[in-house]
């Protein structure tokens, strides 16, 4: 492992930010304020300088060598808590770049690695810059490459190109609704997910409790005259269900919710293969529902086992043809780059024989070693590719969504992910996804049902969120409901305390 030691004058949240910076480079390490045994050291320097300028140098000691960095900006003006980011800005823009130095290696996501880098591009365009200053501020404050920076560019302008308002959608609201249940649960996630099992009576006892979640937001949806932009149903695999209770549950839905002539997208996450039958597929027809995600992950089989995902590609491949002869519309599909024993020729294969298929939508999504899922906490059990594979892979997969006529359209990172990279949704032109833009861009209030289901209240004068998470464990879900959907209507009486206007 290892440790760097920095000045024992920082606050834990000071420690975290390095420490999660100090990741970018090294498998494991660990930010220490006391002396320690082949620990590298860094000192920091704070200047304030003439113009209203703040500065800060890095010296850090590393293998018998010395690096240094200096970044000065100019002092913002605001409360405590302006001051404090910025000055959080300016010191990991140092500590940024003696590691770099150090080991060699470019982070083209500079300093970020929880913010959401589309939500900055958006907030420069919204206060007035075009695209090229944006791209060059966020450049300037956080260390983006151009690459990147111009991919955020890119990305925003397909989506105002798919969502013209979307700047304008804080007086309507879009609705997730989140089913635990899987077959089996993968190896790397941590999303509510419980292998389904009929004989307990949860299944049943979940759906009752969702029915009415559903019928009491639908009840102040309609005395409020609310305007649904999208919903969304997520899990877990919402097609682990039978067909007869998607069709009891899509009833509850049209009856419940006002306007839903209005929607413009409803997506049922059929992620699971074997999850789909000819009897749901028609169950999603009657209710008017093509938007469906059939996610392989990989094509090849040995992966899918290592994974635990109990289906072959052969099933992907057919339930693919299924749902499209079936009239399905609007597919969507997922590839993990990285996942195990997999390597450039295991992506150029997945790559391949998606081409077969021409999804309306792909999604390259990065391994992420999140937490609490199966492959975190036994690590040594799964060999991943290295960090320039991962780079390669991700390229491959630029090149070919270009290729075959796709567009990237959201893009989000997370903690953890294999090479510092992201996570990028591509599209055929006109179908894209609006639930992914304005969940991923947070421009509008969310509300969860069902079980893990996250709500996002936007206010929508100040933009500030608030989160409320509905319990993940379908048992204390059973438990709470009522209590949840008072919290909810609560927070959404704070945000609309009179009908919204139309």
């Amino acid at each position: 492992m290892q440790k760097i030691k920095i000045e024992n004058t920082f606050a834990q949240d000071w420690i975290r930010m390095f420490a999660h910076l100090a990741n970018l480079f090294f498998e494991q390490c660990e930010i220490i304020t006391e002396d320690a045994e082949n620990a590298s050291k860094v000192d920091f320097i704070f200047k304030e300088l003439e113009g209203n300028k703040l500065s800060a140098k890095a010296i850090l000691n590393y293998e018998g060598k010395q690096y240094e960095a200096t970044f000065s900006e100019i002092e913002e003006v605001g409360d405590a808590k302006v001051k404090s980011r910025q000055l959080k800005r300016i010191y990991s823009h140092v500590f940024l770049e003696v590691l770099e130095q150090a080991t060699e290696m470019k982070q083209s996501w500079g300093i970020l690695t929880g913010i959401r880098p589309m939500k900055l591009y958006h907030k420069y365009r919204r206060e007035g810059l075009d695209s090229e200053e944006a791209v060059e501020k966020i450049m300037k404050n956080y260390r983006v490459s151009r690459e990147k920076g111009e991919l955020l560019a890119k990305i925003a302008a397909i989506q105002l190109r798919s969502v013209p308002d979307l700047y304008d959608l804080k007086d309507e609201v879009s609705i997730y609704i989140g089913i635990p249940f899987c077959p089996t649960k993968c190896a790397y996630c941590t999303f509510p997910a419980y292998a389904i099992r009929r004989k307990s009576g949860r299944v049943e006892s979940f759906l009752d409790g969702l029915h009415e979640e559903i019928r009491e937001m639908g009840r102040w949806l309609t005395e409020k005259d609310m305007k649904i932009t999208t919903i969304y149903f997520g899990g877990g695999t919402p097609t682990s269900i039978e067909a007869e209770e998607m069709d009891e549950l899509y009833k509850t839905m049209y009856e419940s919710f006002p306007n839903m002539e209005a929607v413009r997208e409803i997506t049922v996450e059929a992620g699971r293969p074997d999850t789909i039958t000819p009897a749901k597929i028609d169950v999603l027809k009657k209710w008017g529902i093509d938007r469906i995600s059939v996610n392989p992950q990989s094509y090849t089989d040995e992966t899918l086992k290592a994974i635990g995902r109990h289906h072959t590609v052969q099933e992907t491949v057919d339930k693919f043809w299924l749902s499209r002869n079936m009239g399905m519309k609007n597919i969507n599909m997922d590839l993990i780059i990285g996942l195990p024993n997999e390597g450039m020729a295991e992506f150029e294969h997945s790559l391949a024989e998606t081409e077969k298929m021409q999804p309306e939508s792909l999604t390259i999504h990065t391994l992420s070693f999140k937490r609490a899922s199966e492959m975190s906490q036994n690590r040594n059990k799964y060999k991943v590719a290295d960090r320039k594979t991962v780079e390669q892979m991700m390229k491959l997969g630029e090149e070919w969504n270009e290729k075959n006529g796709y567009d990237p359209y959201y893009l989000y990172r997370q903690k953890n992910i294999l090479g510092n990279l992201e996570n990028v949704g591509y599209a055929k032109p006109g179908e894209e996804s609006i639930y992914n833009i304005v969940i991923m861009e947070e421009v509008q209030t969310i509300i969860g049902v069902g079980c893990g289901a996250s709500s996002k209240f936007i206010d929508r004068n100040t933009g500030r969120i608030k989160q409320f998470y509905n319990p993940k464990d379908p048992a204390a879900y059973i438990l709470t409901y009522e209590e949840s959907i008072e919290k909810k209507l609560a927070f959404l009486d704070g945000i609309f305390p009179e009908t919204v206007k139309k």
